[in-house]
């Protein structure tokens, strides 16, 4: 009735609260949300379909039994994650013609192996270059010698990308990373399965030049491990403690007799 006598009163209630202003909070236990599947969710594509076949190479297929091997029978899924990087070493990645090959191989639902495809990230979904740069950016190597941001920097003004994406000749795809596991070393690089440390922007872009070198003329890969001169994590200045007195059998041991007498009962 009320809007029959003022037909404009709702409109204008409705625009009066719509005008006021909203407090601009968020809870801090809520992030912001990602509406992504890459991760979780196969599609078909030229490249990665069902109808493209995979089977393992005779000699990968020898390996494949020796994987068994160490498995009882009736648990053989437990090899499901060796032989899908099996799989993605001779493919090139993880393919869903290759996890439905491990399926039929370990006799598993291929909704179990896509679950562990999905979940771990050392299974490259998609297509990556000859040259795997994962880049870790964690705390560690952000605080580390020159800092990995820095070395960023080097990787996406050498080859032209940022992180996820691919060179146009197929050689590198970058993709920066969590921890590695080589803090004392920072900042480091996991190249394919070679770790490389003590990184400068100098050294980096040249161990990038290095890889292609080796792949298009053949020339000697870099030795992997620091690339400052360091053979582990010593200290790059030398040895500062444990110095003196140099440890001697002769000095160290007692010399009252003690050791020589029988023990007492």
């Amino acid at each position: 009735m009320a809007s029959k006598l003022f037909p404009a009163a709702p409109r204008a209630g409705r625009q009066f609260f719509q005008s006021l202003s909203k407090t601009q909070c968020r809870p801090f236990s809520a992030g912001p949300q990602r509406y992504s599947d890459t991760l979780s969710v196969h599609r078909n594509n030229p490249h990665n379909n069902p109808s493209i076949p995979f089977k393992f190479s005779e000699q990968n297929l020898k390996v494949v039994d020796e994987i068994l091997n160490r498995y009882p029978p009736q648990y053989k899924k437990a090899a499901v994650m060796p032989i899908l990087d099996l799989g993605q070493r001779q493919h090139g990645f993880t393919s869903i013609s290759v996890m439905n090959e491990v399926a039929r191989l370990l006799e598993m639902p291929p909704m179990r192996v896509y679950e562990v495809a999905t979940f771990y990230t050392m299974y490259n979904r998609e297509p990556v270059g000859k040259y795997f740069v994962q880049l870790c950016t964690t705390t560690p190597c952000q605080l580390g010698g020159c800092g990995s941001t820095k070395i960023v920097e080097a990787i996406q003004e050498h080859l032209g990308i940022t992180s996820g994406h691919s060179t146009e000749d197929g050689l590198f795809t970058y993709l920066e990373v969590e921890c590695l596991g080589a803090c004392v070393n920072a900042p480091m690089v996991q190249i394919n399965d070679e770790y490389y440390e003590d990184l400068t922007p100098e050294s980096m872009k040249a161990l990038l030049t290095a890889l292609k070198d080796s792949a298009t003329t053949g020339a000697q890969l870099p030795k992997p491990g620091p690339v400052s001169g360091r053979q582990t994590c010593e200290n790059s200045a030398g040895l500062t403690n444990l110095v003196e007195p140099v440890w001697d059998p002769e000095t160290m041991m007692r010399t009252d007799g003690a050791l020589d007498q029988p023990a007492q009962q």
